[in-house]
């Protein structure tokens, strides 16, 4: 099993932290008992700028959950077409050759799903698997490919393309003044990635997937995740996320490597989720890494924040074309997320 392409898509609308800061504190001017607690959140997100979904003065038009739903839809199918045809692009496949589609978001919700647009709007085989996948958040893009991982061991012969599409943005809940509201309002963009995973007998270079290893951990339900209500999507995002990574992470990198005769040691090139300035503080404290080890993750959430299931699959695409490591390179990709749960995944390049 290969990962044999990887490709991302934004929106077209492009603004600066410093933009999106004064914009939040002129929407929300009157209402914070600290006004400073704003801009002092999102000039520590280690966010540069970010893509939104739709020009920022269209979102004063947004005034129902539903109104924000369609919106995701419309920009769900838009994105995830262009990364999908991108990644196909890249591997030089022609589309008919996907025999399964995973779709990934946490951030809409659509039925029929959004795959199904999908097909129709890219012509891909009507015989084509699907599997439209809610609720995993942050972790999903490392769940996906293992899951298209699972799909083309059973189907050696075939393709399983993966997209994943979050419009952050669309979340975010205007009247919520909270903590946790703040800090995302400065953390999360808006941006797709598509991930071709092929069989063993399909011949395609790209870097192996020697095993993957799914972890949750019981009792740890409320740290990440939605607040779901008539009004959308609330952020629960608990304090403790840091120290979850610290306490697990660590471990069960070790054992799944042990499992293999590996030990951190071998692993050249570490493609993990972005997660926010905390996050990847604690990620390198758990694996005992210096800051240059993640220098793909921190790049990518300066460049466009935290994308939720698409931001490793566009910290993998940087490897896959800009940082792609010698032959026989061992690779770790890992996600955390709601659950809360690990994803690993062992390459070998």
């Amino acid at each position: 099993m290969r990962i044999i392409s990887a490709a991302s898509a934004f929106p077209k609308h492009y603004y600066p932290q410093q933009v999106m800061t004064a914009a939040l504190s002129g929407y929300w001017n009157g209402r914070l008992e600290n006004p400073q607690l704003l801009e002092r959140l999102h000039s520590r997100a280690g966010v540069d700028g970010r893509h939104l979904a739709l020009p920022m003065t269209e979102y004063y038009g947004l005034n129902t959950w539903g109104d924000f739903n369609r919106a995701w839809f419309k920009a769900a199918e838009e994105l995830g077409s262009q990364a999908l045809c991108r990644s196909l692009a890249r591997a030089g496949i022609d589309r008919s050759r996907v025999g399964a589609l995973l779709f990934m978001s946490i951030t809409g919700v659509a039925s029929p799903s959004v795959d199904g647009r999908l097909i129709n709007r890219m012509g891909l085989s009507p015989n084509v698997r699907r599997m439209p996948v809610f609720g995993l958040g942050c972790v999903g893009g490392a769940a996906g490919i293992s899951r298209a991982a699972d799909y083309v061991r059973a189907y050696p012969d075939q393709v399983a393309a993966l997209v994943s599409v979050e419009t952050c943005s669309l979340t975010l809940q205007r009247d919520d003044l909270s903590v946790a509201n703040l800090i995302s309002s400065g953390l999360f963009g808006d941006g797709a990635a598509a991930v071709l995973v092929a069989g063993d007998d399909y011949q395609a270079p790209g870097p192996e997937i020697v095993a993957t290893k799914s972890v949750f951990y019981p009792g740890t339900e409320e740290v990440m995740g939605w607040d779901i209500s008539e009004k959308g999507f609330r952020i629960v995002l608990s304090p403790e996320v840091p120290e979850v990574i610290r306490e697990h992470l660590g471990q069960d990198v070790d054992e799944f490597l042990a499992e293999h005769d590996l030990t951190r040691a071998s692993i050249g090139a570490w493609i993990l989720h972005t997660g926010g300035p905390k996050i990847l503080e604690a990620t390198q404290d758990a694996l005992g890494l210096d800051h240059e080890a993640l220098a793909a993750s921190w790049e990518c959430l300066r460049n466009v924040g935290n994308l939720s299931s698409a931001s490793v699959l566009v910290v993998l695409e940087d490897f896959m074309t800009k940082r792609r490591p010698d032959p026989g390179t061992w690779s770790i990709l890992a996600a955390m997320g709601p659950g809360f749960c690990s994803e690993l995944i062992l390459l070998r390049w």
